[in-house]
């Protein structure tokens, strides 16, 4: 069940531009098979790019019935392209069900990687998934990171292993396409039209809104990501150049940023939080650059910050924050 050529040759320069390392050599690479339509797309176009050199895993959540005999189904489409295939049980505790299924996802399939030694691992996000993406973040109010929306390459949560998107200029019938000529058939997700989670409304809204350009929102996306690598870039010079720790009490000495000076701020201050082994994000890492822009002294996520002048030379000084008597 060969795929066409030209979308090969599409998928290639989409693939190699994110991981050149596999254009020659022998790298093999791990495909996130949940058995839907767009994960079949990418183990077709995968195997057609990369003839020996890709093996998938399946991730049974046990979280509702079938899906023990959706990942078989999975297994014996590998068999049929002579592809190795692994099924990985989880148990995905209580609480946010989506955040805690990507999160044992995410965790077996890096253990899977290692084992493997695969040099990384394909998702099948795709066009439609990032404009749902965009859309809902920017209904949250998110900020230039949040707006990048998915990236096209980064790392599997908490780990180290690549984790690559190639699939982010391609939009969702086009991948459907592919798996109806090869003959499969998609495994359908239930959760997948349950408007009880966010993505499935917006994905219902979006389907009624014609005069969206998804190319155009995928470039933006894009140039939004770079935009906020740029930031994070001057974010770990600014941390590295005028932070100074001793294990008790970091101190940040002030630079003129000009307007960029809360964002730049904001995200430093968020480093330093990381210091003492806790979290900001960047709307309370910004709030209290602006407070301290004041010269208010300021206790705030286990941390007290406050001005101090040395020489001349504005200081802003970071402790935990005084143990509260009870009694």
């Amino acid at each position: 069940m060969p795929v066409a050529p030209e979308l090969l040759d599409r998928f290639r320069a989409d693939l190699f531009t994110l991981r050149p390392q596999l254009k020659a050599g022998a790298d093999k690479l791990g495909i996130a098979l949940s058995g839907g339509g767009d994960s079949l797309a990418l183990l077709l176009l995968a195997k057609g790019a990369l003839p020996g050199r890709v093996e998938a895993a399946t991730v049974d959540h046990q979280l509702r019935e079938g899906s023990a005999e959706e990942a078989e189904l999975a297994s014996r489409y590998c068999a049929q392209i002579d592809v190795p295939h692994r099924i990985l049980k989880v148990k995905v505790p209580g609480g946010n069900l989506q955040s805690q299924a990507r999160a044992a996802r995410y965790r077996v399939l890096a253990a899977w990687c290692e084992e493997r030694g695969l040099s990384g691992l394909a998702t099948a996000h795709q066009l439609d998934d990032q404009a749902e993406t965009f859309f809902m973040r920017l209904n949250r109010g998110s900020g230039l990171g949040g707006l990048a929306s998915i990236r096209a390459l980064s790392n599997v949560p908490e780990t180290s292993i690549s984790l690559v998107r190639p699939l982010l200029a391609w939009k969702r019938e086009e991948l459907a396409r592919i798996v109806k000529t090869s003959g499969w058939e998609a495994i359908q997700d239930p959760s997948n039209s349950n408007t009880d989670f966010d993505r499935v409304r917006m994905r219902e809204n979006l389907a009624r809104c014609d005069w969206i350009d998804l190319d155009a929102l995928g470039r933006s996306a894009q140039h939004l990501a770079a935009a906020d690598a740029i930031i994070r870039d001057l974010i770990h010079r600014e941390f590295s150049d005028h932070v100074n720790f001793d294990g008790e009490e970091a101190r940040y000495s002030i630079q003129q940023n000009g307007a960029a000076a809360s964002l730049i701020q904001g995200g430093v201050i968020r480093s330093i939080f990381g210091l003492f082994g806790l979290q900001v994000n960047q709307r309370v890492g910004s709030g209290l650059a602006a407070n301290l822009s004041r010269e208010l002294k300021t206790n705030i996520g286990g941390l007290q910050a406050e001005v101090r002048n040395r020489g001349g030379e504005t200081v802003w000084t970071f402790r935990r924050e005084n143990t509260r008597r009870t009694s």
